[in-house]
């Protein structure tokens, strides 16, 4: 973003089988609460080759100023913020990803079952 500054900040991306779907980025600041954005992995995934994302997350691939990077936008109706991570970083984090939970096999590891009945909870 033109004319902003750029604020170091504490991230962490985390991958759970149990929602084989999703990545969560949790972000940090000095002295406060980390904010938990949960988004596609294959957003992240399709965001290292192109701009992907239309909604509250948009993944930017590196460009001609700073090509090892991988940038995150984040939209909310009060603001945006654009985060900048290291390419490397993410594809690390992707292939470990992969190797416990292979893309188009996550299907398996969903329990229809208890969804359908965290769904259906208190609506019988």
């Amino acid at each position: 973003m033109a004319g902003e500054a750029w604020v170091p900040l504490p991230a962490a991306l985390r991958y759970d089988v149990a929602d084989p779907y999703a990545v969560r980025l949790s972000i940090g600041a000095p002295a406060a609460p980390s904010v938990d954005w949960v988004f596609a992995r294959s957003l992240l995934a399709d965001g290292l080759h192109r701009p992907t994302g239309i909604g509250d997350v948009v993944v930017i691939p590196g460009h001609r100023r700073c090509p090892e990077s991988v940038r995150i936008l984040f939209r909310t109706r009060t603001g945006a913020a654009l985060l900048a991570v290291h390419a490397l970083v993410v594809t690390d984090f992707l292939r470990r990803s992969e190797a416990l939970v292979p893309p188009g096999t996550e299907h398996h590891r969903i329990d229809v079952d208890r969804v359908i009945d965290r769904l259906t909870a208190g609506h019988e």
